[in-house]
């Protein structure tokens, strides 16, 4: 959740940099507004698109990753993390179901969001109630008295008696265009973000963005049916006092006037200038590669039925490939003859009974997603499948961080974090076998191979009542602190 979090806030700031960089300046008004209503929505969906033919699947045959232990020089802690099983067997994780990790912070923020929105609408019908209603043509003129105030929310305007008549037509027909544009439910649509991802300051720079970008549109369509000099000398007028209301059109808002001020004199930006909106279609396959490539293990949906297509398919390619090389070279070596027969082992039905794969059975390695009865460590005997496999993962963590001589970073003067991967066989005995390890230091190598060494023997796996070799990755972080 909370790396989905910062991939949400990473997106905007990358889409609102562009935004400011490139379109920000140019009079496209309703391209820009498009924009900025589309990319906040870009920003929620693309973490959640993973792309196949983008991620590039590394195959891991046959293993069992382990879950990550963390080994430190003060007082000895574990971190088990996620069980991931590689090989045969797929994980599907639906990363749209997201659990709120903030707990009662983020519902609190909620609620005082939510009360805050509602307390100007609240502030808003007051308003309402205070002034007098004119009924126009699909517009609902709302006159405040001993006031100033110029807004509009939705198809009502609100206007002060103490402004002057000639005020009173440039704030009208500016308004009457934000009514006619819907501009309250862009506004509407961001305060809604605001309570749902108060934390998140991007989403109140969005707003303000589109707040400017309504006065451009309003003032530019304004100003093509009234008299230019009469709408700079409003604006340039005193800017008298308003509702500071963020889902309302203010007309008198004095942070917006300079920037009204500077857009209404730009001349119209040359339509060669709308290509730089094509700089979307960059931005997004950026954010699809970083997306489809993160190492999130919630983060890749499968296709059962594709994947099963395709994984037909190469093995056939594979196939066909091993009969033109055993053709080409005439005759295979014992040790080939032997994978192969090992091979078919493994797609031979009741194979592990049948005299004739009698001298490769020992050798064997069945995919731990298809094996009968997975290997069992001393402790964990009359569980379940499932049960057995996590009371594995503990008494290996609890195994490492009790064996694993923590001094040694001390001795080698190393510091942070040091990551170590180790591989290690069961054997059909329950024997640890082939253990290999791979480290930033040679001595964390050797430290790590001792450690799985000191294993206990354990009760092997099964296959149709074979015992059979399993094949185990395990992940090791070493953190040193001062």
């Amino acid at each position: 959740m909370i790396h989905y979090i910062l991939q949400i806030i990473a997106f905007q700031l990358l889409f609102l940099v562009t935004y400011d960089l490139f379109l920000k300046k140019e009079t496209f008004f309703n391209w820009n507004r498009v924009y900025l209503l589309i990319t906040p929505v870009l920003s929620f969906l693309l973490p959640l698109i993973r792309l196949d033919f983008i991620r590039q699947h590394i195959p891991t045959a046959y293993s069992i990753q382990l879950p990550e232990v963390l080994i430190t020089n003060s007082p000895m802690q574990l971190h088990l993390l996620p069980e991931v099983v590689i090989g045969s067997e797929s994980q599907v994780s639906n990363y749209i179901t997201l659990i709120p990790v903030f707990g009662y912070l983020w519902y609190i923020g909620i609620a005082a969001s939510l009360f805050l929105f509602l307390y100007k609408v609240f502030k808003i019908f007051k308003l309402k109630r205070s002034g007098t209603k004119i009924q126009a043509k699909n517009i609902t003129l709302i006159s405040l008295p001993n006031t100033t105030t110029a807004f509009s929310f939705f198809n009502t305007i609100y206007i002060g008696n103490n402004l002057s008549e000639i005020k009173k037509t440039n704030v009208l027909l500016h308004e009457k265009i934000h009514v006619r544009e819907y501009h309250s439910l862009d506004l509407i649509f961001f305060e809604l973000l605001r309570i749902l991802f108060w934390f998140n300051p991007l989403i109140y720079i969005y707003q303000n963005r589109v707040a400017m970008l309504q006065e451009y549109i309003a003032d530019a369509k304004a100003i093509s049916e009234t008299s230019k000099k009469e709408y700079y000398q409003n604006l340039l007028s005193q800017v008298f006092q308003t509702e500071k209301i963020s889902f309302i059109n203010t007309f008198f808002n004095h942070s917006l006037i300079k920037n009204r001020l500077v857009m209404l004199q730009k001349s119209k930006s040359k339509k060669i200038f709308q290509l730089k909106y094509l700089l979307l279609v960059p931005v997004v396959c950026m954010m699809l590669v970083y997306t489809s490539c993160t190492e999130d293990a919630n983060a890749q949906l499968v296709n059962d039925s594709d994947n099963k297509s395709k994984s037909q398919s190469t093995i056939l390619n594979n196939i066909a490939e091993l009969k033109e090389s055993i053709a080409a070279k005439g005759e295979m070596t014992e040790e080939e003859r032997k994978a192969l027969k090992g091979l078919l082992l493994l797609t031979t039905e009741n194979g592990f009974s049948e005299p004739f794969f009698k001298d490769v059975v020992a050798d064997a390695e069945i995919p731990f997603g298809v094996i009968e009865n997975v290997p069992v460590f001393q402790g964990c005997e009359d569980l379940s499948r499932e049960e057995t496999k996590k009371c594995f993962s503990q008494k290996i963590s609890q195994h490492v961080a009790k064996q694993f001589n923590t001094k040694i970073g001390e001795d080698l003067g190393l510091n942070g974090q040091q990551r170590i991967y180790v591989r290690f066989k069961i054997d059909n005995t329950g024997k640890i076998v082939g253990v290999q390890s791979r480290a930033p230091h040679p001595d964390l190598e050797k430290e790590a191979k001792r450690v799985i060494n000191l294993l206990p023997e354990m009760i092997p796996g099964s296959q149709n009542g074979v015992n059979v070799n399993v094949q185990y990755s395990l992940p090791i972080v070493f953190e040193l602190k001062e």
